[in-house]
């Protein structure tokens, strides 16, 4: 037992440990030896990290109010400038170091800094102390330039260390602020190479997330690539605007679900003592038919991990919403789930807190625990504010939202297996007569009611180009049953498995096998119905291909007008007034038929009135984005499972009622 713990001397020569094998590393060696540990590793996003460290540097004397503007040049061979009009680093002898300056403190020693105490940053990016002096050590040379109270400063480093003292340079009139040039080091970086792209974006993001500086950006025009980067070789970068304007360029033309963004900043909850403890910007958009993003800031500081800064913004956004749901009487909001928020939600969201803290050096998540609560306290409420600002809004955002869970959970109950690429392999329904032509955009299908206007329609169809499934009289009310229901419906799977394309997220536009699906029914209170039936399925479950413009309504007359050898086909009776008067002589007899259906009128009757290209009238089914939740609210009143809403519809329109078909 004693044997473990002999000193090393009585050990055998060939394991020796003592004390000479302990190793002091100094100064900025620690950051040479393992470059990991302070940036991330050596790769091409530890080598850019190096010029974010010291951009941040400048931005940290934008945000406390001291620089307006911050200068950043790329030149030949991997050199990089960063220069501000701040209040400059120290230069006077640091009162522990008294034989270095503040400044070379700062440069040379870890964990060194103004940022610790709060008093000269409210607010920054840089809380470790170790982000200039870590590029110092990694960079071949770094020149120093400073500018306080009218005295230019400067001081020359290689790998880490000083090649001189900080000399006065004499005086200058009209800078102040610091500049600093460096190269990263080849011995550690190997061949890596500033990607000019890469840091005009990083410019431009931090432009616009402080409104109040302006970044100028110069490269080098021989580091630019003609025709493959989009970069100026010159630029000015202010946004007054902030992340509203970056939000809007990145998501560009997509379609959005709501007309307007959702923007804003303001200070963070005070602390219990009245204290500041900081402030957020954001701005979201919600996207109709593409995913989202968010991206997030603390003190200007890029954080991709997340943290809690955007656990609080969750958690604002899913509660407020819930809420707004149960304000307007529509129980099924309490089932959105984060998920369904937040998914197709295109946002940016900038927090400035005092002494944050991330997860490791490279700060790219935010583990301060505060955060979560003190951002989701102060958006809840604004979030609550520009809902009820503009309720019509606020109702179609919920009603998006909605759709989006409902098509999860129809997800997660479904066990049915994606289906197959709809080819004419595939097995098809029993019913279906298909057309022969195979290019989508140039063939229908004609959905009709029962074998009996299904036997005209085929007869009178073009048998290259259109299709005639006929449905069993009236089909399953989507709005009011179970998924269960809608699962075991044959007439229903034999729809979705004529058209192909598969239903909800799973719908795929490029195996729609029809150009035109065509709802065609009787002209009466019935095939109303059905038809109604037939829309109300293909909005909850085939939604897309509404959007998409594939949905149609035929228009067959109600009568026959004959006199002689002349037959005029009326769509109603205010049509069958007008065409008895307009198109037979007056006080002559004209023999009028009613339709009973589909099926009684002849095949050539039905392919001239109601089928043939040439001369039929088309209804297209639309669905407006800006109209969801009020095309919902019909939805669910007329055909949901509450009969007391419809009959609440039938009461406040009936003055409105013309007609009445009995």
């Amino acid at each position: 037992m004693n044997d473990l713990f002999a000193p090393n001397a009585d050990r055998d020569a060939s394991g020796a440990y003592s004390a000479k094998d302990i190793e002091v590393l100094e100064g900025l060696e620690p950051v040479r030896r393992r470059p990991g540990m302070y940036i991330g590793g050596t790769d091409e996003n530890a080598f850019h990290h190096l010029a974010a460290e010291i951009l941040d540097n400048s931005m940290d004397e934008a945000v406390a109010g001291h620089a307006s503007f911050i200068e950043v040049s790329l030149e030949p061979d991997n050199v990089l400038t960063v220069r501000d009009n701040g209040r400059g680093i120290p230069v006077d002898p640091h009162p522990k170091f008294k034989h270095m300056s503040a400044l070379e403190v700062i440069l040379t020693t870890l964990h060194s800094g103004g940022k610790f105490g709060g008093k000269a940053y409210a607010t920054s990016g840089g809380l470790h102390g170790v982000g200039s002096s870590v590029v110092n050590a990694l960079s071949e040379i770094m020149d120093v330039e400073v500018a306080r109270e009218k005295v230019l400063w400067k001081q020359s480093y290689v790998r880490g260390k000083p090649t001189g003292k900080l000399v006065n340079a004499g005086p200058v009139h009209n800078r102040r602020g610091t500049s600093i040039r460096f190269k990263p080091d080849r011995q550690i970086f190997a061949d890596l190479a500033f990607s000019p792209a890469r840091l005009y974006r990083l410019c431009r993001s931090k432009a616009y997330l402080w409104r109040g500086v302006e970044i100028r950006w110069s490269c080098d025009p021989s580091l630019l690539k003609a025709g493959k980067d989009e970069v100026p070789s010159e630029a000015v970068l202010h946004f007054p605007g902030g992340l509203r304007d970056s939000l809007e360029a990145d998501i560009g033309g997509a379609t959005r679900a709501l007309p307007s963004l959702w923007a804003g900043e303001g200070d963070l909850p005070a602390a219990p003592n009245g204290d500041s403890t900081g402030r957020l910007e954001w701005a979201a958009a919600w996207l109709e038919d593409s995913e989202g993003f968010l991206h997030s800031y603390c003190n200007t500081v890029p954080t991709p991990l997340g943290g809690t800064h955007e656990a609080g913004w969750r958690a604002a956004l899913v509660k407020g919403l819930r809420a707004w749901g149960e304000h307007r009487g529509n129980k099924r909001a309490q089932q959105v789930v984060a998920e369904d928020l937040l998914t197709p939600m295109a946002a940016k969201l900038s927090v400035f807190i005092r002494e944050p803290q991330f997860q490791g050096q490279t700060k790219e998540k935010l583990t301060s625990n505060e955060a979560a609560k003190l951002v989701e306290t102060a958006l809840r409420d604004r979030f609550d504010h520009w809902l009820a600002g503009d309720p019509a809004q606020a109702d179609n955002l919920l009603a998006f939202v909605i759709e989006r869970a409902e098509e999860r959970l129809r997800r997660k109950e479904s066990k049915d297996t994606p289906r197959k690429s709809a080819t004419r392999r595939l097995r098809l329904p029993g019913k279906l007569a298909d057309c022969s032509r195979e290019t989508a955009s140039e063939t229908e299908i004609f959905l009709v009611e029962g074998d009996s206007a299904g036997g005209s329609a085929k007869q009178a169809r073009n048998r290259e180009t259109q299709a005639v499934l006929p449905l069993r009289g009236k089909i399953l009310n989507v709005a009011s049953a179970s998924t269960e229901k809608l699962r075991q419906n044959q007439e229903l799977k034999d729809l979705i498995e004529a058209l192909g394309c598969g239903v909800g997220e799973r719908f795929d536009r490029a195996k729609l096998r029809y150009g035109r699906v065509i709802i065609m029914t009787d002209a009466d209170v019935d095939g109303a119905h059905i038809a109604s039936l037939l829309m109300t399925f293909f909005y909850r479950e085939l939604k897309d291909l509404i959007r998409h413009g594939h949905l149609y309504l035929a228009q067959p007359p109600l009568y026959r007008l004959t006199q002689g050898a002349k037959s005029v086909y009326a769509m109603n009776d205010a049509d069958r007034e007008r065409l008895t008067k307009s198109q037979f002589k007056a006080g002559s007899k004209v023999e009028v038929s009613r339709f009973k259906g589909l099926g009684e009128m002849p095949p050539s009757a039905l392919k001239e009135t109601t089928m043939d290209p040439k001369k039929r009238t088309l209804l297209k089914v639309v669905a407006l984005p800006e109209e969801r939740a009020q095309t919902d609210q019909v939805v669910e009143s007329l055909m949901g499972r509450r009969p007391e809403l419809r009959f609440q519809f039938i009461q406040e329109h009936a003055r409105s009622v013309e007609e009445v078909d009995v």
